[in-house]
């Protein structure tokens, strides 16, 4: 025996209050018998502490359930018997909110480190207890609706930004301090989810060769625990810039697009919170280096100069599709 569901979108992006249909595929080589046949769709925000966040005890005993966001069950056919073959049953189940829910709460699908935001379909043959139950799973997506998206195109919101050894909080190595360095550029702060991150860095000055440059991405989550806010910082994207020394006084363009489910519209919901910062990384041309593939965003390397800026991504009215 074997289920599968099918989804009448090849993509299985969906708005809420949309209707999200499909068929669900039985093949059986015998006839069986069933209680029933039923379709459950479940979306929920999963939050986990590390022991990084709040340490190892609270990890291990503090306990966050799972905001609902929806849960609906249709019977999609009455108890009775599957004929040997295949067998399709259409379904179709709104994407709705139980009455007196929060319609704010259809968050964007998002698979963080802490957070995840996950919307799964499953599809179940209910038989007797001295039988198996036959079942399958599928996640499909969750784009914001028509009501909260921002008006196309986007108003573009960017910032200056300059790297010094003077604006570095962490120790360099002497020869960066002796002879200096300056890296400037811009970069956008607010940015649709599928526009690019664009902006431009240019080296000034450097008596260091230049070993890269790169942009990293990062999200920061946190998460309320009682009285405190355990927050942890992530990177989940890479882009390199530049790969060996520079010419000075020459712009180079910073063009990033945002990896799929990955990242997701700002959000504060109160109990949780995903936010994303971009980080500017400066790495010169020393024997340290030679030791390290990368800069790593989580350290804070004598060769390595960066710049955090804040990142505020949204989604635009141009990308929903009706």
């Amino acid at each position: 025996m074997a289920i599968e569901l099918k989804l009448s979108r090849g993509n299985r992006i969906y708005h809420p209050s949309e209707i999200i249909d499909g068929t669900v595929v039985i093949t059986t080589s015998t006839s069986i018998s069933h209680q029933g046949i039923r379709v459950n769709i479940n979306g929920c925000v999963s939050l986990q502490l590390s022991s990084g966040t709040i340490g190892v005890i609270e990890s291990l005993y503090s306990s966050i359930k799972p905001v609902p966001i929806i849960n609906t069950t249709v019977d999609i056919r009455p108890p009775g018997k599957l004929n040997p073959g295949k067998t399709e049953i259409p379904f179709s189940v709104p994407l709705e909110v139980p009455v007196g829910g929060d319609p704010d709460r259809f968050y964007e699908t998002y698979h963080g480190s802490n957070i995840s935001i996950q919307y799964l379909i499953t599809a179940d043959v209910v038989r007797g207890y001295l039988h198996k139950a036959l079942s399958t799973t599928l996640e499909f997506i969750i784009e914001s609706g028509k009501g909260k998206l921002y008006k196309a195109p986007v108003p573009p919101e960017s910032v200056n930004f300059y790297i010094t050894q003077d604006t570095q909080s962490h120790q360099l190595l002497p020869s960066l301090q002796l002879g200096g360095f300056r890296v400037t550029g811009r970069v956008a702060t607010q940015c649709s989810l599928t526009d690019p991150v664009i902006g431009e860095v240019t080296v000034e000055k450097s008596d260091v060769p230049i070993h890269s440059i790169d942009i990293h991405l990062l999200r920061i989550e946190s998460i309320v625990v009682g009285e405190r806010t355990a927050v942890q910082t992530t990177g989940f994207q890479t882009i390199q810039v530049a790969d060996g020394d520079v010419c000075r006084g020459m712009s180079l363009p910073i063009y990033i697009i945002l990896a799929r489910l990955l990242a997701c519209p700002s959000l504060s919901a109160g109990s949780f919170s995903i936010e994303f910062q971009l980080q500017v990384i400066v790495s010169f041309a020393s024997e340290l280096s030679k030791l390290y593939s990368q800069p790593q965003w989580t350290t804070s390397k004598p060769w390595v100069a960066f710049q955090t800026i804040p990142l505020r991504l949204v989604r635009a009215e141009r990308e929903y599709d009706v």
